[in-house]
């Protein structure tokens, strides 16, 4: 079912006009966010589709293999569809004037390209939030997603934009002593060179390569090493940040786990996405995006890692 073109929210009694703040700029920053409400998200509308790369650490049961791991890899192929707008999504307020949001709901598929098999679901939404004054914080982004496996995440963050190219770093899919990210782990599944039935393997290999497994990122980086980019969006959202109070991740029972611990449990999530605009291009039409979530099991974090590049197609 689809969101009707012409939905929109009716709360009684209606969101009142906020007072005017006291701070020029806070005037300034809600006076922008009404003229336009999306925001840094104006620019996911439209559906998008492309191709990626995918890692994930799965749990492997310990009986009978003694092996709690299998490491998946996948390239993939992707449709990621937002819209239409919800606007003026009200929120009261007790400590604070009432607010409204905005948004794009979406929905992200995406298969094996070796394999031609389905691996990921996940409706969700996208929303921007005003500047607030309780708590004091300037104009957010935020991500709302539910994922079939038995996962929601909330995380949220900022947007800025910048002349040119995006700023892409490196990333691993080390494994690490959980609450201690330096101790890292190197095991045989992460070399392609060494044989192990706990891995991808044939068909489903093809086009990956060492420098993909090292760097998930790389993927991203040599996607546009040939192109122009004039101009770049970027919104960069996660489960835990510490300069924001919310966002976080919930599990069902299977996954979270009881006295023995959890058989996979997502315990954070963090996301950058780079909205792109090409040379001749008036507005972005290359989506690109990294994502790490963090799988605890078995007394460590295990990096599951999603990147792709995505053209818009309408």
């Amino acid at each position: 079912m689809e969101l009707a073109a012409d939905f929109v929210f009716g709360p009684l009694p209606p969101i009142e006009e906020p007072a005017a703040p006291a701070a020029t700029g806070e005037a300034v920053a809600l006076a922008a966010a009404a003229a336009d409400p999306l925001g840094p998200l104006a620019g996911l509308a439209g559906t998008w589709a492309g191709r990626g790369f995918n890692v994930i650490w799965r749990p492997h049961p310990l009986k009978p293999s003694g092996q709690d791991r299998f490491l998946e890899l996948n390239v993939t192929s992707e449709q990621l569809a937002f819209g239409p707008a919800l606007k003026d999504i009200p929120n009261r307020g007790l400590l604070q004037p009432n607010i409204s949001l905005a948004g794009l709901n979406y929905l992200q598929q995406i298969s094996d390209d070796n394999t031609s098999t389905n691996q990921h679901f996940e409706p969700g939404l996208w929303v921007t939030a005003p500047t607030t004054s309780d708590p004091k914080e300037p104009r957010t982004v935020a991500r709302l997603a539910s994922i079939p496996h038995g996962t929601t995440i909330l995380v949220q963050g900022t947007a800025h934009a910048s002349a040119g190219r995006p700023a892409i770093p490196d990333v691993s899919i080390k494994p690490f002593t959980i609450g201690n990210p330096a101790q890292t782990f190197d095991f045989a599944e992460q070399t392609l060179a060494t044989p192990t039935q706990f891995r991808t393997s044939g068909a489903g290999l093809t086009g990956v390569t060492q420098r993909m497994v090292n760097n998930p990122n790389t993927v991203l980086r040599s996607a546009i090493a040939s192109q122009h980019i004039t101009a770049t969006t970027t919104l960069h959202v996660s489960s835990r940040d510490a300069a924001l109070p919310g966002g976080g991740t919930a599990n069902i029972a299977f996954l979270t786990g009881a006295k023995d611990g959890p058989n996979a449990v997502a315990a954070r999530v963090t996301a950058t996405f780079w909205l792109e605009t090409l040379q001749g291009d008036a507005q972005p039409r290359q989506l690109q995006y990294s994502q790490l979530v963090l799988l605890n099991f078995n007394g460590l974090s295990w990096p599951h890692i999603t990147v792709a590049t995505l053209k818009k197609q309408s």
